[in-house]
This record gives structure tokens, sequence and C-alpha cells, in this order.
């Protein structure tokens, strides 16, 4: 039995609705419950066929899909009727995926991504026109001329006015990359492709840009509003198709279709269908609008729905803004779980996954520790479990690193380590007296980093000579030295007694206590890590001002002489006389003589010879070393934020981003190359034997010592062993944290125990002590982020995580103990260049921790502070004391590293571990 149709011009409708999902109560739902019966259509009444079946996103497995969203995205479309009351045609003005994007009639660009706003009277008659409108839900229709003919059946009883619709509505529209004549063609979009060539995409589709930026699986949703006089009331229909269908020309990217929304009237003083149309967009475009109306069973569910929504909007008041203004898309878009109804929040929240966003997570759930931080009770348990758990990644630890990202993170890391090696390599060689050296600095980086890549349970930490154990080392030498000891087998067994009491830490499970170090801690230990790359980086650079003096006017080394021979054959003698100026730049007397000013090449030519001490002085080098360091400082830094600017297309900005340190150090040696100076070059060793005369690679386990400091070596191999646990383990939880989305986990008892193996080892060859490098650490995991290749238009692209893999740090190893042999191609890249690039990555990493943004907010006015999240939390007061109390800290460190006390360093950096406490337990960036 038909149920009974009115004609478009007699008032109001009535709603049929095509419903196969059991019914679902949504908020504000009640009101519409006593009315339901009278005002729903059977689907059954549709000449097509009941809808019967569950929908392909049915409600079956809700839990699941709160905790981890399987909805697909939604591309939003707005075509409006546009033209003359004869020659109207349907016209692409608004795009929505997250954002909204206006097509610029005049100028004919789309406009940049903003936040849409909504008049408030154009949602209220929206709502209106679609409780007295047609709503179809799970239509079965499989073509647009089909779902066109079942709208017009329902809606149109007059033959004459359901042709007029059906004419209008099968006009092709126009895009904005579609030019006339465009031909239509097929695409792989989606494998139901309709059978006429009317509902080809053309070709122009297939090749939109916009469509290599949606991910796999994203559907369309299509507006069309517009205003005609053949309609003598407003006509209004939602469809939600049963089946994703593919819809020809609607939509300028070739996408299965899943909504559909029609606003037609006549042209009323009052109904304005463009902002209704945008209403739509927008609210399809809402996560919480279309997951509510995916699920909707009847008329009823739509309007919930569009209520919830409702009372969630936010309106801005008349007159304190300006209307046409766009508010650009936010940095980060807020989390939606909070939006859920409470119910179905409990149940997502139970299934939320440690990938989602740490704000979502800190302050609303209670810690739980990692399951590598917690006691097994078992000796060496918490080993074996690392074990186990990194044996099922090993294999693809090694094919996630099948990605041109590796190659560019293994020359930045490559170039990063050699620099290292070579810095403290010197810095040891002048600690030692030559006892080690830059040749046993890259020996041991590279079998210590090789073997710790293979094995170890973090392979992303890099393991390099640090600061603290330099500081050590240069401590344990004077204290041999000055009571006539022999150094290396009294470091030997200083290293035999830091591995045991390192391994007994490692069966007692010690690293678990990790997981109590707080943000205090570790932000200090990072900031002290990178203050000394900063140091180091800007005192070798003013070193090179020694090296290579500046010349002035007035000084001992300025002006050079050129002297001829005379005429008897002696040549003519100059004498320095006292100027009568300071002034003056001749500082001395030429006599009678046989002497000019020429140039030293100039003069060899005339066969004069180059006298005085300012001949062989080249004053350029010391400027342009410094040139040479700023440049690769300041274009590796400006390179990084390229991926970030607007500049470019979005492939050119990664690649430049991610090859920002290898270009900065090409365009420092080219500079170089293309003047000339004699700056300072890259130094590596061109034998392969120890640096100090007359030993072995082995170490005698005793020497001229006498046989009972084999026994007092464990009181400083119990400072050092404090000291390694802190450098160790700090780097670990700051490499491990969980923003940086890691899926293969961590080993913190499995690097502990690499790390003792290995200080073993190189105690044995008289090689550095190696332990995990924060800053180049750090740098190594930045250089291997993963971010989302499909994004929304105005959206940042999403951060997916770090690839994780054992490949770039092997290979960067293995070409630092080859580097040793390179040396012919290797001597040409300028120390100032890779001096600029150690300033980089000391200010990279202290530019990454929260405690530099606080520090800022010490010296920066409140109105003129950012909105922080931690500042609408935590009174600034009590911000501006953690932050004092962490400075005098850092600087009471620096100052006992700095001093004859470093001795107690390792006790002082234990000192400034605190228990976590959930009073203090807040972690806002």
């Amino acid at each position: 039995m038909q149920p009974a149709r009115r004609p478009l011009a007699s008032g109001p409708r009535t709603a049929l609705v095509c419903a196969s999902l059991p019914k679902m109560k949504l908020p504000s739902q009640e009101e519409f419950e006593a009315s339901s019966a009278s005002e729903n259509v059977l689907a059954g009444e549709l000449d097509s066929g009941p809808c019967s079946g569950s929908s392909p996103d049915g409600c079956s497995d809700t839990d699941r899909e709160l905790g981890e969203p399987q909805d697909p995205l939604l591309f939003i479309q707005l075509n409006e009727l546009l033209g003359q009351p004869q020659e109207r045609q349907w016209r692409e003005t608004g795009r929505w995926v997250l954002f909204e994007e206006k097509l610029e009639l005049g100028a004919g660009r789309w406009s940049a991504p903003h936040v849409p706003t909504l008049a408030l009277p154009s949602l209220q008659k929206l709502r209106s026109l679609l409780a007295e409108g047609l709503v179809l839900l799970d239509c079965p229709a499989q073509s647009f001329q089909e779902l066109v003919e079942q709208v017009t059946r329902v809606q149109s009883p007059s033959p004459e006015l359901r042709g007029q619709l059906q004419a209008l509505l099968l006009q092709r529209p126009q895009h904005l990359s579609q030019p006339n004549g465009s031909r239509p063609c097929w695409g792989s979009a989606h494998p139901r492709e309709a059978p006429h060539d009317e509902e080809a995409p053309l070709k122009e589709q297939c090749q939109n840009p916009l469509r290599q930026k949606l991910p796999p699986g994203t559907e369309a949703g299509a507006v069309l509003a517009g205003e005609v006089g053949f309609l003598a009331q407003p006509l209004g229909v939602f469809v939600r198709l049963q089946d994703p269908v593919l819809l020809g020309p609607l939509t300028e990217v070739p996408l299965p279709s899943r909504f559909f929304c029609l606003l037609l009237g006549p042209p009323t003083l009052g109904w304005g269908y463009h902002e209704m149309g945008r209403a739509v967009a927008v609210l399809l475009s809402d996560t919480q609008f279309q997951w509510s109306i995916r699920r909707a069973s009847n008329l009823h569910d739509l309007l919930a729905a569009l209520d919830a929504f409702l009372e969630e909007a936010t309106v801005l008041p008349p007159g304190r803004w300006d209307p046409t203004a766009r508010i650009p898309p936010p940095k980060r878009l807020p989390s939606q779980h909070k939006r859920l109804p409470s119910q179905l929040r409990e149940a997502g929240g139970a299934s939320l996954q440690p990938g989602a966003p740490a704000e979502d997570r800190h302050g609303h759930w209670p810690h739980t520790p990692s399951p590598e931080l917690q006691r097994t009770g078992r000796l060496f348990g918490g080993l074996i479990q690392d074990v186990r758990r990194k044996a099922s990644w090993y294999t693809s630890d090694f094919l996630d690193a099948l990605n041109p990202q590796c190659f560019s993170a293994v020359l930045y890391i490559y170039l990063a380590t050699i620099t290292n090696a070579i810095t403290f390599g010197g810095l040891l060689g002048e600690a030692t007296d030559g006892a080690q050296g830059v040749l046993e600095s890259f020996l041991g980086t590279s079998a210590a980093g090789a073997a710790f890549c293979l094995m170890a349970g973090q392979p992303l930490t890099i393991l390099s000579s640090t600061g603290p154990v330099l500081v050590f080392e240069r401590l344990l030498f004077s204290f041999s030295r000055d009571y006539s000891l022999d150094y290396l087998p009294f470091r030997l067994w200083v290293g035999i007694w830091v591995a045991t009491f390192c391994l007994a830490l490692v069966a007692t499970e010690a690293s678990v206590l990790v997981r109590y170090f707080t943000r205090f801690t570790e932000e200090g230990f990072c900031a002290l890590i990178s203050l000394i790359f900063i140091y180091d980086a800007v005192g070798k650079m003013l070193s090179l001002t020694r090296a290579y003096p500046i010349q002035r006017p007035g000084s001992l080394a300025y002006g050079c002489f050129c002297q001829y021979p005379d005429l008897g054959g002696n040549e003519s003698r100059w004498t320095r006389t006292k100027p009568k100026d300071r002034d003056d730049s001749l500082s001395l007397d030429l006599g009678l003589v046989n002497a000019s000013l020429l140039p030293p090449p100039e003069c060899t030519r005339r066969g004069g010879h180059p006298r005085g001490p300012g001949c062989h002085a080249v004053p350029d080098i010391a400027f342009f070393s410094l040139l040479l360091f700023l440049t690769s400082f300041l274009f590796a830094l400006a390179l990084k934020h390229v991926k970030t600017s607007h500049f470019f297309p979005s492939v050119v900005r990664k690649v430049l981003s991610d090859f920002s340190s290898v270009l900065a150090i090409l365009l420092g040696c080219g500079l170089d190359a293309f003047l000339g100076l004699a700056t300072p070059k890259l130094t590596v060793p061109r034998e392969f034997k120890p640096t100090l005369p007359g030993r072995g690679w082995m170490v005698s386990p005793f020497g001229a010592n006498p046989w009972w400091l084999s026994v007092a070596a464990a009181l400083p191999a119990l400072l050092l062993s404090i000291l390694i646990f802190m450098d160790q383990q700090i780097t670990a939880v700051i490499l491990n944290r969980d923003e940086h989305r890691l899926r293969k986990g961590a080993g913190f008892h499995l690097d502990l125990f690499c790390v003792a193996v290995l200080l073993l080892l190189a105690s044995a060859l008289g090689l550095p002590w190696c332990v995990s490098a924060t800053v180049i650490s750090l740098a190594h995991m930045d250089s291997l982020r993963r971010e989302g290749r499909t994004c929304a238009p105005g959206e940042p692209p999403s951060f997916l995580g770090i690839r994780e893999q054992r490949l770039t740090g092997l290979v960067v190893f293995i070409l630092t103990g080859i580097s040793i042999f390179l040396a012919p191609v290797l001597k040409f890249i300028p120390m100032p260049v890779l001096y600029g690039i150690f300033l980089y990555m000391g200010v990279a990493a202290i530019s990454s921790i929260q405690f530099t943004k606080r520090v800022q907010l010490l010296l920066m006015p409140a109105k003129h502070q950012p909105d922080l999240l931690l500042l609408r939390h935590v009174p600034l007061s009590r911000i501006h004391l953690f932050t004092a109390v962490q400075l005098a800290c850092l600087g009471l460190l620096w100052i006992i590293k700095s001093t004859s006390a470093a001795i107690i360093f390792p006790l002082m950096s234990e000192l400034m571990y605190q228990p976590k406490s959930p009073e203090i337990s807040i972690s806002v960036n």
C-alpha cells in the first residue's frame, strides 16, 4: 500500500525513512518519540524494495569503533544553481573535509582553508526544512540517475514537475578545474562504476591534485542548493545511501558518495539556500554529527544529531568581530573523545590505545607503567623479557629501513657522529696527555655503536663519548699522574668494576626505577647536555681566532715589505723605529733603501724577497670561518622549518627539511672551495695504530701498578657506575616518551646490559667509554619522524611516529669506522661548518623541552605570554618557582662540572632525581 503524497505546493510533507539499522538513542531524542509512529513511512513502500539487512557500518562493534574510529573520511562539496534565470547551471562553490574552502568567483581560485562560521538562523531553517522534507536512510540507489528518479517520484506526483526536477538535477555541474569540452574517463576510485557515460568521471576529476591528499576509502557527500521559479514551496531532501556509489561528475573528486542533500525553493525573501547549503556541509564535516548520522535509523535521530550539534555550537556576538574574517585552522585539533555521550565515552576510553595523543591521557587516566618497567621478581627477569619482546621485531628492524628518509638520516647522523668523535677525541687527547686520541675515539665509537645497534633494545640510541664521562676521564688521569700510577691499567680495573656494578643493576632489575624520573630530572639533564654542545661549538669556533689571529693596524705582525738586493749584491737592511703616532701604519723605517710595499707574489715575481712577520698571515681566515659557522647553523635551522612554511610543494618542503643538515654542510663546503682560503679542515687519522707510542691494542691488567689497586678501583668505579646509569637511562626515558609513539617498545634492561659489556671491551682495548649521547640520539629520532602523506586542506600533517629500525645506526657506525681510511675525501670538509652543525643540534635539542618555554616566560610580561596549557592550570608564581629551582640546579651542575670538584658530579646528578608524586605529575607542553 502506497502512502498518500501531497504535491509540492500544498504545504508540509510527510517524511519518508528507509531504515535498516536498529534504533539508537541519541541526546535530545526523547522529545520526538511520541510522534515517530505517525510521521515515519516504512521502507517497504519504496518501489525498489525494502532495505533489509545490516549496514556495512553497523553498530555491532560500537565500542571498537569509538576506541579506534573506523568511519571513513568524508569529502563534502556544495554545488549551487547560478546564472541567469534562463541559463542556470550547477557550479561548485565550496568544499569541506575538516575545514571550509570557498571558491573565489572573481579570482577563480580556492580560498585558504579556514574554520567555517554559520549564521544561527540558517541552522534553524535547515532543521525546519528537514523536519518537513524527505529523508531516505540506507537508500539502495546504484547510480545518480536512479537516485534522482526515486527522489522525484516520491516528492512530485505531477509528471511535468517531475520532468523539470529531473532535467535540472541531471545537469552536469561545472567545477573549478574543468574546462569546456572535458572528456569523461574511468578511474579506480571505487569498484562500483556506473554503466553509462554520463556517470563516468571526467579526466580532470581523475587528475585532481586533491585526490592525492585524501586517504584511501574516503567517501563523498554532495549538497545541492539553489532557487528555482517552478517550485511553490521549499524542498528539502536528505539521503544516506546504503552503499557508497560513484555518482559521476557530481563532485570534483571521483569518490564514492555516501550522502546527498538537496535544498531547492522559490526565490522567497528570508530563505538563504546558500547559507543552508553551507550549514549542511558544516554538519557533515563534523565528526560527531557524521558518526551519529551514519548510525541514525529515522528522521528523529537525524534531528537529534542536529540538536546535539547546536548544543555545542559557540556563538560570536554581533558587532564584536568581522563576519568577513576567516578564522585560520588551529595548529592542533582538539580531541573528539569528550564530545561523545557519557556511556559511549567510557567504552571508548577503555579501548584507547597507547598511540593516542598524550594530552588525552595525562590527568584523565591513572598512569600505568609500561611492560618494560614492571618488575618480574626473578634474577635477570627484565633482561629476559626484553630479549623476548625485541626478538619478534628483529626482522622488521631491517625491513623498515628501506625508505629514502633513512638515507638522509644516515648522512646527517654520520657527519654529526664523526664531528663528535673528532671533538671529544681531541679533548680526550688533551685530558690524558696522548694516552687516548682521535683514532681511539673513532674506533671506540664505531665498534661500540655498531654492536649496540645490533643487540640493543632501543637501536635508535646513538652511543658516543659524552661530556660527563669526559670529565670523569680527565679526573681519573689527573689522579693517576699525581700518584705516579699507570693510567691505562688503572682505567681497565675501573672499567671491570663498572661493568660488574652495571650487570648487578641489570640482574636486580634496577632499571624499573626510571619510571619515577620526573620532568625535573629529564629536562635538567637534557638542558645540561645541550648546553655542553652549544658551549663546545662556540668555544671551538672562538679558538680559531687564536690560531688565526686578526691583524690590526699598529700590531707587530702588521705589514709586509718587499726587499731587493742592493747594487753590491748585499740585501738592504731595515730596522724598527718607534712610530710617531699610534695610527701610523708604517712602523718600520725603510731608510735609503731598495724596499717597497708590494704584495708577496708580486715581490717574488720582480726578484725581491718578502720580509716581515705579516707576510704569511691571512687575516681573512678567522672572519670567513665565522661566516661558515653561522651559515651552516642558520641554513640548517631555516631548512628544517621549511616543512611548516607556505613555500614550495609539500614534497619539496619535506625533502629540504629531511636533508637540511646535509645541504647546509654542502653549502659550507661549496663556499669554502669557491674562495679557496686555508680554513681548518677535518683531520682524520691516516694510520691504524694506537696514539700512545709503544703500546699494543690490549691493555695489561697491572703494568707498573700494585695489585691492591685492582680492589681500590671499585671506589671510583662506583661513582662512574652512578653516572653511567643516570646518563644511559635518562636518555632512554627521553627517547621512549609516549609522544614519540614508538610501537616496538623499549629495552631498558637490555640496553644497560649491552652498555656494560661494551664498557668492559673498551677498557680492555684502551678505547673511550661510550654511553647514550642525548643530543645526537634526539637528532636521530627527529630525522626519522613519520608524517601522514594524506591530510585535509588546512590540516597539519599528522605525526605517525618514528621509523624504528636498526639499519641507520648500524650504517652510521660502519661509516665512522671506515672514515679512518677516507681521509682524502673528508679532508675537504671545513671544521667551522661542522661546528655550526654541532651548534644546531644543541639548539634544536634545548628548544624541544618545556624548560626553554618556561625560561622565556620569566622574561615575558603576562599580557604577552602565549596561551600555553600549563598556564591555564598552574599559577604563574608556581611555574616561575619551579623554573628558578631548575635553573639553580642546572647552574650548580655546570659549576661543579667545570671545577676540580667534578668528582662529585655523579652524586649531584643523582640528587636531581625526585620521586614522582601525584601532585606534580602534570605533563603538558
